[in-house]
């Protein structure tokens, strides 16, 4: 993805507008060792000058599972390293947030610095980050992030749903649509809801649509076993190579990826929203504890965190966390945001999960899923 900069602003303007800290602050810290593997805020990591000083020293940053056209991360990597000279190595681009957790719990030199996940994958593993409070931190709602910093959330969207207009002849406008028979052998989502968040949104998305909610589940799992039951559920991960390969013509998945990883490889696809839900969710932001390069790990946070980095998440028609403060402040860029997706007209409000519901139904996808639904070998 061509990397870009918001018209009129640099990086280090934006960057240097939303975390500054105090002179004095700074040489205050400045005064004492400071251990970037345990410092919680910019002002306890000596300050924005000492932090990137620091980071620069280390040189690099690992991520993990960051498609360069997800979230316009391609972007958002790039300008990064334009903007400190710190290079990034992103392993299993095309993973999932288990992958994510598995690569902390592996222990290598090449762990990751940072992950970006789903929040019943954040949640839960706590132990596992090391607890950090951006310089934005007032920005970002209540409702997504954690009270004690280990996780929070950068950016999100809807659940949508995706089909090739050249294959699939009759647009599917809801999920009870989809059960059609005239879909045999066409419909995918993301991989394993037990793994991957964007397929876990999917089943949430349908059990809203079925009579459930996001505080059951159930009704999700059930939709899923009678889409398999018709034939008309592929057990692959879903994606663009499924749709060029024709494996999955239809898929269901965020319409933020759908826009851009999909549309741009695939003439004539269209992103539906729904009309029988509208499903919101969240990816999010945690520091590895063991991450090799810690003082990177959090100038790469207060970096998204920023006006730039909020801003291009935007840009790659995702909703920022900071969205509402920004809009408010008047620093949210609204060419980029005129161009979010709308709900579909008649649709029901949008609804989102809690960190306690998201928990709760991952315990329910855990118990059935394996059994209604089955895995991908089967």
């Amino acid at each position: 993805m061509k990397a870009t900069v918001l018209s009129g602003v640099t990086v280090a303007g934006l960057l240097g507008a939303s975390v500054a800290v105090s002179a004095s602050a700074e040489a205050s810290v400045a005064k004492t060792s400071i251990n970037y593997s345990t410092c919680n805020s910019l002002a306890a990591c000596g300050g924005m000058s000492a932090l990137i000083k620091a980071a620069k020293a280390e040189g690099q940053l690992n991520v993990i599972t960051l498609p360069t056209n997800w979230a316009n991360y391609g972007t958002i990597m790039a300008d990064f390293t334009k903007a400190y000279g710190i290079h990034i190595t992103d392993a299993n681009p095309e993973g999932s947030s288990q992958d994510e957790i598995n690569a902390i719990n592996a222990d290598l030199p090449t762990r990751p610095d940072v992950v970006d996940v789903s929040l019943p994958h954040a949640a839960v593993n706590d132990a596992l980050f090391a607890p950090y409070e951006v310089a934005t931190w007032k920005n970002i709602p209540t409702s997504l992030k954690d009270v004690t910093g280990h996780w929070f959330a950068d950016y999100g969207g809807n659940v949508a749903i995706g089909y090739d207009s050249s294959i699939v002849k009759t647009a599917p406008t809801s999920f009870k649509s989809l059960l059609n028979p005239i879909y045999k052998n066409e419909v995918g989502i993301n991989g394993d809801p037990n793994d991957a968040g964007a397929a876990f949104a999917a089943v949430m998305a349908a059990s809203i649509a079925n009579g459930g909610s996001v505080n059951n589940i159930k009704p999700g799992i059930d939709f899923f076993q009678k889409l398999k039951k018709e034939g008309n559920y592929v057990p692959v991960t879903s994606g663009p190579a499924t749709v060029q390969n024709h494996s999955t013509p239809i898929v269901i998945w965020w319409d933020y990826l759908q826009a851009s990883e999909i549309s741009p490889v695939v003439k004539g696809w269209k992103i539906i929203e729904p009309t029988d839900a509208t499903y919101q969710g969240d990816y999010f932001q945690a520091i590895a504890k063991n991450a090799p390069n810690p003082a990177a790990a959090r100038l790469w946070e207060e970096y998204l965190y920023s006006t730039t980095g909020q801003n291009l998440f935007l840009q790659g028609l995702t909703v920022p966390a900071e969205y509402a403060a920004m809009a408010k402040a008047g620093t949210l860029n609204k060419a980029f945001a005129a161009k979010l997706p709308a709900p579909a007209k008649g649709a029901p409000a949008a609804v989102s999960a809690s960190q306690a519901q998201q928990t709760a139904a991952a315990q329910v996808l855990l118990a059935n899923w394996g059994t209604e639904v089955g895995d991908f070998s089967d």
